[in-house]
């Protein structure tokens, strides 16, 4: 029964991964739909996001609150080259240059570590009980 379940939790687990990949590129795809470009500064740099601070053409600012996409090796008052969508500049925007791609690596390492611990545990936890009982020699 525990095998099962840990198999269960592996297999949720694995079709999240591929759901965030999917919603990455989703989020690109739209970004390139309705291209804009601009300038950032980087205003706060966090475990779960980076913020960034930019301009439209049309003069507004934005800070994007769920934080920019892809922002590796980014530190705070770096100035960055950003895409956006510009329908919705305050929720989808990326460092410029830098897609999906780079999800793959990570996403694929975690899934990848997460099925080396879980499939042997599985295999060990649901492999059949001997059919007769193992004897000791007195």
């Amino acid at each position: 029964m525990v095998g099962l379940v840990l198999g269960i939790v592996g297999c949720v687990v694995t079709a999240l991964a591929l759901l965030l990949l999917v919603a990455c590129w989703r989020d690109d795809s739209a970004i390139e739909s309705h291209l804009g470009k601009a300038t950032a500064q980087v205003i706060s740099v966090g475990l779960n996001r980076t913020l960034v601070r930019y301009e439209t053409p049309d003069g507004a600012v934005h800070i994007p609150n769920v934080g920019v996409m892809y922002p590796a090796g980014l530190h705070e008052g770096d100035h960055v080259s950003v895409e956006y969508d510009s329908t919705l500049p305050d929720e989808r925007v990326r460092v410029a240059g830098r897609t999906v791609s780079l999800a793959f690596l990570p996403v694929g390492t975690a899934v990848l570590g997460l099925w080396i611990v879980l499939a042997p545990l599985v295999w060990w936890l649901r492999r059949p009980a001997p059919l007769w009982p193992v004897r000791r020699q007195m």
